[in-house]
């Protein structure tokens, strides 16, 4: 849990232990027993940490996601893996539902689907993208008209 996630962005990010330790005001011998897993850090070091690595707590302290094989590093602050899905025969997904609660996904609402060819589809409530398509309007409607 803890102990992968600050390896695996420590390594993401290129830096040693001892940069680690000197940025969040530590010795190096106590951050690498976070990493084996030896002790966990208090509140504030976790804090330090994720702002280090612009993450967040809840991000560093729950178990790394998975996808496949493949072990992914806790996501920035505002990104979020809610992990895998399976299209069923008739081609439907099951949104997760702490997706739909974080982006209050209710029944009966529309959903527009978004695709680029070479990274994937998206999915965006119908409402927010009217207000973007809007405000983007506006705005090329005000440079015309100066």
């Amino acid at each position: 849990m803890l102990s992968d996630n600050i390896l695996i962005l420590r390594n993401l990010n290129g830096y040693s232990q001892e940069e680690v330790a000197e940025k969040i005001g530590i010795s190096r011998q106590a951050y690498a027993k976070w990493e084996k897993g030896e002790t966990i850090p208090d509140v504030e070091r976790c804090m330090k940490l994720a702002d280090l690595y612009g993450t967040t707590i809840d991000a560093l302290v729950r178990p790394a996601e998975k996808i496949g094989n493949t072990v992914l590093s806790p996501g920035p602050r505002g990104k979020h893996i809610f992990g895998t899905v399976k299209v069923n025969s008739r081609g439907q997904i099951v949104i997760p539902k702490a997706a739909r609660e974080l982006f209050d996904i209710q029944k009966d609402d529309t959903l527009v689907v978004l695709a680029d060819e070479s990274e994937g589809i998206a999915l965006i409530k119908t409402e927010v993208l009217e207000q973007r398509l809007n405000a983007f309007y506006d705005c090329s409607r005000k440079k015309i008209d100066e």
